[in-house]
């Protein structure tokens, strides 16, 4: 995370900062390939939320000779939860002298030896720590959305060049990439199965999200750090933090981006935070098929979190189905863990055998086909592609340290709040 403020004590600092510089007599990418497949995965967490936690365990079941040994979090309860966590669940200790907060403490799980990093922080970190770490020969593991705004896209965009002239590994955390029913059923999709695809739909409509608590001795910034999804200049929006999964499936499909979208959204109950709790958007691809896009955060109504494509000669559900219009019904039987673990497994194999696998691209374009459905809905206009991607609108802070944060109003569609110069058509 950005290096504004620092939060450990000197002390704590020259220790922490010892270790973490300690000389790397080689990284992974340079190892001959029997040295990268006989020694062990070594992994740094680069968040440590939920996700990350999560994630670390994940890359620890995917291969029995993974290592979780370096962590940073902003907070420090979030690091012991984390150390706890592994520990209890994996029997893995981490090391409190590889465990870093601050800011800055990125750079310090950079600085050690670990073959790969999970890079789990708010998603507005995304991009910066992704440049941080394939600068530092790293291979990634990065949840997904890739950025916030499409700055923060053309950085991740970069980085996978960068990666790619490297021999570097990025896989990202869109997992139905992963998921064997997926796989195999839009491989059949590319070859023919449905015939030429004339229309889509992707959905996630589900419940609410949690929020923390505020306890009286939080800051503004640490209150919103801590309850992040909601803050638009965290996470994007929910369109762009969760919707992403399902926008991405049918960008996989199509094989390419959609140019235009238009869409509109709003708020029907949430009270706190700064972003929608519906979005509704159509998005048009350059061969004229349009996607029905929907997700919601409400409760008690009805959940569908599901893709869908119709062709000229049958329809798919694009997660081990198709049939109707004709087609020949086909439904997949195999074993299809979900991608949490396989998305690890795969990386890792990579990384062994030295053929490096790279998903920046994907997931770059995925995350900004929803950034470009927000900006149509918050501005109220028809948003293209070409415009989208070359807005200049930053959503995060000039500076960032655990004090106030002034919150931007709620987008209200035609406003001018989010009809700013730079990135409006015309």
């Amino acid at each position: 995370m950005p290096e504004n403020g620092a939060h450990m004590s000197r002390r704590q600092f020259v220790k922490r900062g010892a270790m973490a510089t300690a000389t790397v007599t080689a990284f992974n990418v340079l190892r001959s390939p029997e040295a990268r497949a006989a020694a062990p995965i070594r992994v740094g967490v680069i968040g440590c939320g939920g996700r990350g936690r999560g994630a670390a365990m994940d890359a620890m079941k995917a291969d029995k000779d993974v290592k979780i040994v370096a962590l940073t979090d902003l907070f420090e309860d979030r690091i012991q939860a984390t150390r706890k966590e592994l520990a209890e669940k994996m029997d893995m200790t981490v090391d409190p002298g590889m465990c870093f907060t601050g800011w800055d403490g990125y750079k310090k799980v950079l600085a050690t030896d670990v073959d790969y990093v999970i890079l789990a922080t708010p998603p507005v970190f995304r991009a910066m720590t992704l440049t941080a770490a394939v600068e530092a020969k790293k291979h990634v593991f990065m949840e997904k959305p890739a950025a916030v705004d499409a700055p923060g896209i053309r950085e991740v965009m970069r980085a996978g060049q960068r990666a790619k002239s490297l021999g570097l590994s990025i896989v990202a955390g869109t997992q139905r990439r992963h998921e064997n029913k997926y796989r195999e059923t839009i491989r059949r999709i590319h070859e023919g199965a449905i015939g030429e695809i004339v229309a889509a739909r992707a959905y996630w409509c589900g419940g609410p999200i949690g929020f923390y608590e505020r306890k009286p001795e939080w800051t503004d910034m640490e209150y919103q750090m801590r309850s992040w999804y909601h803050f638009l200049w965290l996470s994007g929006d929910h369109i762009v933090e969760q919707h992403v999964h399902n926008l991405d499936v049918i960008n996989w499909v199509m094989r390419t981006h959609p140019v235009k979208a238009f869409g509109h959204g709003g708020r029907a109950w949430q009270k706190q935070g700064n972003i929608w709790d519906h979005h509704t958007v159509d998005f048009e691809y350059e061969n004229g098929v349009h996607l029905t896009s929907m997700c919601r955060q409400i409760a008690n109504c009805a959940d569908n979190v599901s893709e869908f494509v119709v062709g000229t000669k049958g329809s798919s559900n694009c997660a081990g189905w198709i049939g109707g219009r004709g087609a020949k019904e086909w439904k997949f039987e195999g074993e299809s863990p979900l991608g949490y673990v396989p998305e690890h497994a795969h990386l890792i194999e990579s990384i062994r055998k030295g053929e490096p696998i790279n998903e920046a691209q994907n997931v770059a374009e995925s995350t900004m086909t929803a950034i470009m459905g927000r900006m149509a809905e918050y501005s109220g206009q028809v948003m293209t592609w070409d415009v989208a991607l070359k807005s200049e609108e930053k959503l995060g802070l000039e500076k960032y340290e655990l004090g106030p944060v002034e919150l931007a109003p709620v987008a209200i569609p035609g406003g001018k709040e989010y009809a700013g110069e730079g990135w409006l058509p015309g």
